[in-house]
């Protein structure tokens, strides 16, 4: 083979992501299955085609099979991160290795998270090694250029195994509102809020007059086509509004928003929410909470506390626990288990990063739970996956077994070796 050839070759061999899907049995474990089977002591999960096909305990295995022995082990669903930019950014403070944001101020709403990901960012190994498989990619506001933009754009999903990342577009409609909505929006809280139904009045005279624009017959109107277009499935209520807010009179003003223009509603942030759970489950929306916040860092976030998950949880709300940025989104389950500690139920604790985001997002038909038929997310952890101390043995991906490094790992590996040489007096 010519040189050409043989450098061909392994180019290709370097792109290819994990290895392609195959029949795989995990036996033996605790199968925490957050679906209808409930737990299953000594339980088997099949997985085929990408596919799970088989969860139960005496599952007959299939003989050409590669077996993962959990025994001893805790087998999980993998874990939902929501509200990150896994796929967007690489180096917050470099422009050119950070696509969160648009400074255009007729491309907010249309903006869309789904376009330029990177699922070769070196931030995804690491997320991955925290036993995440999926997340909700969210765009994020800019303050380069025009600080009016109404809306940051649309989340996608996206899947953390090495390949085109894109998993569904238009999950959810990014806003902010509290102090950060107010300052975009001429700096008062009201004057959101005015804007705000202005330009959902708008979008439906839009929708119903689309003809009349086109020939120029209408009036100017605030928004872009291009934005007017990607809120017609908000105002339909096919898309949810993802919106930022904390203090609780700010959380009832998005509530009686959502009301009246009668949109879908998840609150991210939600530093109050305790304040107002029974109005938020009253009103069946979820939420995004951080449960290690638990500083008044802000005025709008001066009743924040590590009950906060808790509370919500049992006053009948979805819960879904966020991260700690896109650097740390690993210690997804730390924060889970933080809250545990707080006093929110461990089962609740693993759904709120499991199905719970899954079902927020519109995901549950394809992962957060091992049933027949989803994809084959999976996790086996040596211990207790919401202790800080244990650590993932196996991660799958639509059925592919992930390698379980990453740069830090790497390095680690490059380099340790020959720091523990030279400290015993070796030559490295």
């Amino acid at each position: 083979m010519t040189r050409l050839g043989l450098f061909l070759l392994a180019l290709a061999l370097a792109c290819t992501g994990p290895a392609a899907a195959e029949t795989v049995a995990i036996t033996g474990g605790r199968v925490v299955t957050m679906g209808p089977a409930g737990d299953i002591a000594d339980g088997t999960v099949v997985i085929a085609d990408g596919r799970i096909v088989a969860v139960g305990a005496g599952v007959a295995v299939p003989p050409d099979a590669t077996v993962i022995d959990a025994r001893g082990k805790v087998v999980t669903p993998g874990l939902v991160a929501a509200g990150t930019a896994l796929g967007l950014v690489e180096v917050r403070m470099v422009a050119a290795a950070d696509d969160r944001a648009t400074h255009k101020r007729d491309l907010s709403a249309a903006f869309d998270a789904g376009y330029g990901l990177n699922p070769d960012s070196l931030l995804v190994p690491v997320a991955r090694l925290g036993g995440i498989t999926r997340a909700i990619a969210t765009p994020a506001y800019d303050d380069k250029g025009d600080r009016e933009l109404p809306f940051a754009g649309q989340a996608a999903a996206v899947v953390l195994d090495g390949r085109p990342m894109l998993m569904r577009r238009g999950v959810a409609m990014v806003l902010e509102m509290g102090e950060g909505g107010a300052e975009r929006t001429g700096g008062a809280r009201g004057g959101e809020l005015a804007l705000l139904h202005a330009l959902f009045a708008e979008v439906r005279d839009f929708k119903a007059r689309r003809a009349a624009y086109d020939r120029g017959e209408t009036r100017a109107y605030m928004l872009s086509r291009a934005d007017m277009e990607a809120l017609i499935p908000v105002v339909d209520g096919r898309m949810p509004l993802l919106v930022t807010v904390n203090r609780a009179s700010d959380i009832r003003d998005a509530l009686a928003m959502a009301r009246a223009e009668g949109v879908k509603l998840i609150l991210e942030g939600v530093a109050e929410g305790w304040r107002v759970a029974g109005e938020i489950a009253a009103a069946g929306v979820p939420v995004l909470v951080t449960p290690v916040q638990n500083s008044p860092a802000s005025f709008e976030a001066l009743g924040a506390t590590l009950a906060n998950a808790r509370r919500l949880a049992e006053a009948g709300v979805l819960v879904a626990i966020e991260g700690n940025g896109n650097h740390r989104e690993r210690e997804l389950r730390y924060n889970a288990g933080n809250a545990v500690a707080s006093g929110l139920d461990w089962r609740a604790g693993l759904a709120a990063i499991t199905i719970n985001p899954a079902r927020i997002f519109g995901l549950a038909d394809r992962v957060g739970s091992l049933e027949s038929g989803k994809d084959g997310d999976v996790v086996v952890w040596d211990g207790d996956p919401l202790d800080t101390l244990t650590r993932p043995v196996a991660v799958l991906i639509r059925g592919a077994r992930q390698p379980m490094t990453s740069r830090a790992t790497e390095l680690r590996d490059r380099y340790l070796p020959t720091v523990r040489s030279s400290a015993e007096g070796e030559i490295p």
